[in-house]
């Protein structure tokens, strides 16, 4: 059994997922923890070009079962050709979103059996995440930093009963796997959020090591 371990931080819209990403990868990086970074979709050449493809508003009228597979197709290339080689070395792997996404943004969101989302879980990826953290705030507020950005992407411009499914199929799982989920309010001062990473994180390195 390798010592490397899979950390992913899930959330919504507009959680905050890009500046907590950075303060765990340097409270890990500070414990001297030998990190990679993934993102999902994307982390390969190939990852990267179905993310702009799935994320380009030109195709808004992808079908969501279409969405689905492609999203497990560029995971499926993250996990052979980064996730799990990093792994067995010993490395720690960092990913913003991993396969919970699809249960929340393809099962809660778009409506797809959770059985089948299993099921692909199941042969694509074949494990979970040690430990994964869930940025958690209300949808009103995290779109209204997330389009505050810009121009949004395809996803972004769902209507907000979307995300609301999104945010509840999101807490549905951390609620049954209790001891793999960690759930962090979004919604309060970035030093609170950024504080209450850190001690989630730093009790489960000192558990594992």
């Amino acid at each position: 059994m390798s010592d490397g371990k899979l950390i992913t931080l899930e959330g919504g819209e507009g959680a905050g997922k890009s500046t907590a990403m950075a303060c765990i990868a340097n409270r890990l990086c500070a414990r001297g923890i030998e990190l990679v970074q993934v993102r999902e979709p994307g982390g390969t050449p190939a990852g990267e070009a179905i993310r702009a493809l799935v994320l380009d508003p030109a195709h808004r009228g992808l079908h969501a079962q279409a969405e689905l597979l492609l999203m497990f197709a560029a995971r499926a290339q993250l996990v052979h050709a980064v996730i799990e080689p990093a792994l067995a070395r010993g490395a720690w792997v960092l990913g913003d979103r991993f396969t919970d996404a699809s249960f929340a943004y393809q099962g809660g969101g778009r409506g797809l059996d959770a059985g089948f989302i299993a099921e692909l879980e199941r042969r694509v990826v074949a494990r979970k995440p040690d430990l994964t953290l869930l940025l958690d705030l209300p949808v009103r507020d995290g779109l209204a930093r997330a389009r505050g950005r810009g121009d949004s992407d395809r996803i972004e411009t769902e209507a907000e009963q979307f995300f609301e499914r999104v945010r509840a199929a999101y807490r549905q799982r951390a609620a049954l796997e209790p001891a793999r989920w960690r759930v962090v309010d979004a919604s309060q001062p970035l030093d609170g959020v950024l504080g209450d990473l850190a001690r989630e994180l730093d009790a489960f390195v000192d558990s594992v090591r």
